[in-house]
């Protein structure tokens, strides 16, 4: 038995799938392994007096038994997938194995039975078999005689021009070449594709005519070329990005892949089929740009976001301006005036003056108020920071950038920026500010780019910007560039009448805040607040009503401390006349002061600097009594 074995003619491996052993393989197994001798099992050894079973016994000299996996390494999964089909089914036949010896891949044709535990594989090269099928074939025909072989003929034609047929209707390009790289064949996808001909390629070496250069410029040449690797170590090799060079010397984006082909086990060339992927790229730009867009917006609306929550928890009266003097009401006019429109305003007033509520006011009624007021301080920024700060910067511009940051004009696109103390800008970069006003556009630091926005620039400043401007410390043409629409903020001590009403606003908020009980201000502590002449404005007065909130004892609150701070000044009620004036005198002082206020004004009433804002009067009031006078103000026209 263990000669029939031994001497089959098929190579036969009796194998244990458990263990991933070859148990036991025949002589034909051996020269189809290439191993220097055969063995065999304890089961199925029996000693015989054969000459054979001598030399058996000697080629099953004691070895570790051989791993199956060693052989078929490069088809694990198909083994495993055929070894539980045999146990399942009992017999079973595959061609799909391939085995490695010597770094050579010989595919096989495999018919396997199950013998108890173990199984038979009853094994032949793919190739023998091929050969032995075409032979079979030729001698077939052969016999058939001429007639016959006319038939087949007719039919490998027919086969030939399907094939013909399929290589020119394929979307993608594909060519052949041999061991030379020279070119077999070009399907007509491949000529529109590149812009040569099959008769201008055929015969050439491909690679020299389109494949030469890389898109940087550097050479390529063959010994990197994946597709002559495919015909020299016989794998097939996939390129997703590279270039072909077209006859009119365009680089084409291309995906491709180079496969061997072989003849009887020989190497003979490759087939490489290629796609054009310029369109696929396009979309891959676009879908870079789109997720770097998505990323900017991602990164302004975090910024967006900080600053409606740093809105929401400051207690700001977007929509009303506490008071009703007449200096109230005039700038009131006046943020009605300007803010539905996309001049630039100046907001000029001393501290504490509440210069960017009317900033926000004038922000809540134009068109931009749908997006959030942006705020800079210019007088807390670093002068070397200024430029990184107005404008953003991008990753690795400066020491400590380490990524792309965006400026406040760009997150300010479409809405309005307030550049608070805008006398503080550095003056080297008061240019590029003059330059971002004039034409909307700006660079990153550190980025060539140029960006593209719409802004409106609402400035604010505590300063003389013209004593600036004549001692070359203020730009002249930035301050004309801000200074469109002027807006004073005035000062708490020229509307002592609105102080009653900040007074009652502050305390309940105060009281809101702190959760403590409101306390009762008398006539006379009111007093002494509208005398006082508060430098610190309505900041002042909010920080003073808030500690005295803090320190007051039950509902009684003082505040005898700013008494010795009155000095010289006037209570706001006291007249200093110093003797009384008869109706006439009465009448004729407040002609002559109508008549000052008007050759003031240039005979102008309404509006800034008008007579009614120089008298405090309504236009309406002061018309009465210019009409009650008897007083043309036309006189006054050439003044």
């Amino acid at each position: 038995m263990n000669s029939l074995f031994l001497q089959a003619p098929n190579a036969m491996l009796l194998i244990d799938p458990i263990a991933n052993q070859i148990l036991s393989m025949n002589v034909r197994a051996q020269q189809l392994f290439q191993l220097d001798h055969v063995f065999l099992p304890e089961s199925v050894t029996e000693p015989k007096n054969t000459e054979v079973d001598k030399n058996a016994e000697q080629l099953t000299s004691p070895m570790n038994k051989p791993l199956v996996s060693t052989f078929f390494h490069e088809c694990l999964g198909e083994l495993i997938h055929f070894t539980q089909q045999v146990m399942e089914q009992g017999i079973a036949w595959s061609s799909d194995l391939i085995i490695k010896i010597h770094e050579e891949l010989i595919p096989l044709d495999i018919e396997a039975t199950q013998l108890g535990d173990t199984l038979l594989f009853s094994c032949h090269k793919s190739s023998d078999n091929f050969a032995r099928y075409q032979a079979a074939i030729a001698q077939s025909n052969y016999r058939s005689g001429l007639a016959h072989w006319r038939q087949h003929e007719a039919v490998f034609e027919e086969i030939e021009k399907q094939n013909q047929l399929l290589l020119k209707a394929v979307g993608d390009g594909i060519y052949g070449v041999d061991t030379q790289g020279r070119t077999t064949f070009v399907n007509k996808a491949a000529e529109l594709i590149i812009g040569w001909r099959r008769e201008d390629l055929i015969g050439q070496k491909i690679h020299d005519i389109m494949h030469h250069t890389h898109l940087d410029g550097r050479p390529y040449p063959t010994h990197d070329c994946p597709i002559y690797a495919a015909f020299n170590d016989g794998i097939i090799h996939s390129v997703d990005d590279e270039v072909f060079w077209s006859k009119d010397g365009q680089a084409i984006p291309v995906e491709y892949t180079s496969t061997p082909v072989t003849e009887n086990g020989v190497l003979v060339g490759a087939v490489v089929i290629f796609r054009d992927i310029t369109e696929r790229k396009r979309i891959q730009k676009a879908l870079l740009d789109a997720l770097e867009e998505v990323d900017h917006l991602k990164q302004r609306l975090e910024m967006e976001n900080a600053y409606l929550i740093e809105e929401l928890n400051a207690d700001f009266n977007h929509h009303q301006i506490i008071g009703q003097s007449i200096q109230v009401q005039q700038m009131v006019q006046q943020i009605n005036l300007v803010g539905p429109t996309d001049a630039n305003v100046l907001i000029i007033g001393e501290s504490g003056t509440g210069k960017e509520l009317i900033a926000r006011a004038i922000h809540e009624v134009s068109n931009r108020k749908a997006r959030p007021l942006i705020r800079v301080n210019c007088a807390a920024i670093p002068a070397d920071l200024f430029e990184s700060e107005f404008f953003g910067h991008v990753k690795g511009a400066f020491s400590g950038a380490v990524t792309d940051r965006i400026g406040r004009f760009e997150l300010a696109d479409g809405a309005t920026l307030f550049l608070d103390e805008v006398g503080e800008i550095p003056f080297p970069l008061q240019g590029k500010l003059l330059r971002v006003l004039q034409e909307q556009q700006f660079e990153r630091v550190g980025e060539s780019r140029t960006r593209h926005v719409d802004v409106r620039v609402i400035a604010a400043t505590n300063q003389d910007l013209k004593q600036l401007v004549q001692k070359n410390a203020f730009r002249e043409d930035l301050y004309f560039r801000l200074n469109v629409f002027p807006i004073q903020s005035p000062a708490l001590r020229d509307r002592v009448d609105d102080i009653p009403l900040l007074v009652s606003h502050f305390i309940d908020k105060v009281c809101v805040r702190i959760n403590q009980p409101y306390p009762k201000i008398t006539r006379a502590h009111m007093q002494i607040l509208m005398q006082y002449h508060w430098p610190g404005n309505i900041r002042e007065l909010e920080n003073i009503i808030e500690r005295q909130i803090i320190l007051a004892q039950g509902q009684r609150i003082s505040f005898d401390f700013l008494v010795q701070n009155l000095g010289e000044i006037q209570p706001a009620t006291q007249l200093t006349t110093p003797t009384l004036m008869s109706a006439q005198q009465h009448k004729a002082l407040e002609k002559r002061n109508l008549e000052q206020a008007l050759q003031t004004s240039g005979g102008k009433i309404y509006g800034i600097n008008g007579a009614a804002e120089l008298l405090g009067l309504k236009p309406t009031t002061l018309t009465s009594k210019l009409k009650k006078y008897d007083i043309d103000r036309r006189a006054f026209l050439d003044s």
